[in-house]
């Protein structure tokens, strides 16, 4: 017969047992969180870039979402968007599908992976923001900017009045609501595009002019639960507190660019050019720039005129948005003189070396003249454009071979 509260050597040992498994749960409790933190610490006190995915939703589906890189030591940004209708073989879904199918069914984890394929780029953060949420940011900021090209007033499918003024407007919660949500049956795919784009860049500049948000135990407490992120609150309120230092004067959102074709199961997919790997020279130039001590590709938008010197239909046209994907504005694109030109040329109005030079980089043209007298003709050229670029029987229409 046993004695009262004696405890055999088996019970000891399942005792013992348990408080090792509770210690070893509590040591990786902490490793996570020492990890967590050390990715944070690491991204902002080592001169690396910060990069983020941010998705905006509704009601469990993604809306649009974008991609922002973050170099602390200059505070300079840049925001990549990835259109919804991306389409790939999405490995997490096993199909051919569109990119916003991934994070619909299976959420931020799985989206992020496909988004890090997409891109070859680790993104160590993601931050969601809901449309409800977001409209309150908009209020907390005092309104978001947008410019609205034509004054909108539509009636939405379920009966909602959309009414918005054209213009240089500052959105509040509920005008931003409607900016994003109207749709207007003239209004192409771009053009929707850019609104949200537009969104992207207006809250990371309302992030800037209200910083102290970020560091005021206060507000924070009001912002922090309008975020859902992958890291804690205090490790996110640390990254939104460094991205707020950044200079959104002269940045220009780039996207995704690419053939849109139908499958055979009637979805409409943005395919992106040279089987992604466009989108991967993109990002290697952009985020060269961000950490460049040059200020080249920060002084201002360079403009450029394509010509077209081959008998290949829409080359100028399509190199124009190229180039105008990673940052360049177009101002025509057209046929040269002489379609029979056999090498590729980068004229260079404004003698800036550096920024031909970087032109020249990332189509492989090292064919780079400036003119010695300019004629009338080339004056009245060169005060509308920086740079001619005349595509000659070496372009193949991304590199010079």
């Amino acid at each position: 017969m046993k004695k009262h509260g004696f405890k055999s050597p088996l019970d000891r040992s399942v005792l013992f047992l348990i408080v090792i498994l509770a210690v070893l749960a509590i040591t990786c409790v902490f490793l996570v969180q020492s990890l967590k933190r050390d990715i944070v610490s690491d991204a902002i006190e080592n001169d690396a870039l910060i990069k983020i995915l941010f998705v905006f939703e509704d009601q469990g589906k993604a809306l649009f979402t974008d991609v922002f890189f973050y170099y602390p030591p200059l505070k300079r940004g840049a925001v990549f968007s990835i259109p919804g209708n991306t389409g790939a073989i999405y490995q997490s879904l096993g199909q051919v599908d569109r990119i916003d199918s991934v994070y619909n069914s299976l959420g931020i984890e799985a989206y992020r992976r496909e988004v890090e394929t997409l891109l070859d780029q680790t993104i160590p953060f993601s931050v969601t923001i809901t449309l409800d949420n977001l409209c309150v940011l908009a209020d907390l900021f005092g309104g978001l900017r947008a410019f609205v090209p034509n004054p909108v007033d539509s009636e939405g499918p379920n009966g909602e009045r959309w009414l918005l003024p054209s213009g240089a407007v500052t959105l509040d919660g509920g005008k931003l609501r409607t900016y994003i949500t109207y749709s207007l049956p003239e209004e192409t795919g771009e053009e929707k595009q850019e609104r949200e784009q537009s969104v992207m860049v207006s809250l990371l500049s309302a992030f800037n002019e209200h910083s102290s948000f970020f560091t005021n135990r206060r507000t924070l407490r009001v912002i922090s639960p309008l975020f859902s992120s992958n890291v804690d609150r205090e490790d996110l309120a640390d990254v939104l507190a460094e991205i707020s230092q950044v200079s959104t004067d002269r940045m220009v959102p780039q996207t995704v660019i690419g053939n849109v074709r139908l499958t055979s199961d009637g979805k409409s997919l943005l395919f992106p050019h040279s089987d992604g790997q466009l989108i991967k020279d993109v990002l290697k130039q952009t985020t060269g720039a961000l950490v460049s001590l040059e200020e080249t590709n920060f002084s201002r938008i360079y403009v450029l005129e394509i010509q077209n010197g081959t008998t290949v239909q829409g080359l100028a046209r399509n190199t124009g948005i190229l180039l105008q994907s990673i940052g360049y504005e177009i101002f025509a694109a057209v046929n040269a003189p002489s379609s029979d030109v056999a090498r590729t040329v980068i004229i260079n109005h404004i003698g800036d070396q550096s920024a031909a030079k970087q032109l020249g980089d990332f189509i492989h043209c090292t064919n780079i003249v400036v003119p010695v007298i300019p004629e009338a003709e080339e004056e009245t050229r060169a005060s509308q454009v920086d740079f001619t670029l005349i595509l000659g029987k070496d372009f193949d229409g991304r590199y010079v071979r």
